[in-house]
Formats: structure tokens, C-alpha cells, sequence
């Protein structure tokens, strides 16, 4: 799949060459810690285990009792795996192949 056009801009350009940067999950964690409030941090942590759940096959009840993720949620992300940019597929993959080694 191919990104929306529409994200694409220099400002956003700059936020992920800037991601890129970082070598450490110590550095992620302050660059996120200023960019993002601790509510989006917490959101975005929770959206990635879901997709990893649902690559797992795990339940919707199961995946709500464990995250804590609405079903509008756990909805939204199962339909950025299936018709999304393959984004999650990408960093599940890469998690994966990591915890093998």
C-alpha cells in the first residue's frame, strides 16, 4: 500500500527524519515524552498491541480486557491492518524478526 498523499508535507518530513535520528529507546523516550502528552503516548502504545493481538488472532473481548481499547478502537485498528498503508504490518514484522534473534 502506498501513503496518503494528503499526509505527505516538509513539516511532517522534518518530524520523521527527526524520529529517524534516535538510536536509543532512552532518546525515544524523551523525544516523546516533549512532543506528545502522556494520554497520546499511552494511545499509540495501545494501538500497536492491539494490531499485534489481532495479527495474533486474538478475540475483541480479549484484546478489550487486556489493553484496556474500546471496541471503536480495536475496530479502527483491525481496519488499518487490512486496508491501511501496511504500517503496522511493517513494525509487527520487525518487532518479530527482533524477539527471534
Amino acid at each position: 500500500m502506498s501513503v496518503n498523499q494528503r499526509l505527505i508535507n516538509p513539516l511532517a518530513d522534518n518530524l520523521f527524519d527527526g524520529i529517524l535520528q534516535l538510536k536509543t529507546r532512552e532518546e525515544c523516550y524523551e523525544f516523546f515524552e516533549d512532543l506528545c502528552t502522556i494520554n497520546e503516548l499511552r494511545d499509540m502504545s495501545q494501538r500497536l498491541e492491539v494490531a499485534r493481538m489481532l495479527e495474533a488472532g486474538e478475540k475483541y473481548d480479549q484484546i478489550e480486557k487486556k489493553t484496556g481499547a474500546s471496541t471503536a478502537t480495536i475496530s479502527r485498528v483491525k481496519r488499518c491492518l487490512k486496508y491501511g498503508a501496511d504500517g503496522y504490518a511493517t513494525v509487527l514484522k520487525r518487532l518479530a524478526e527482533k524477539e527471534e534473534k
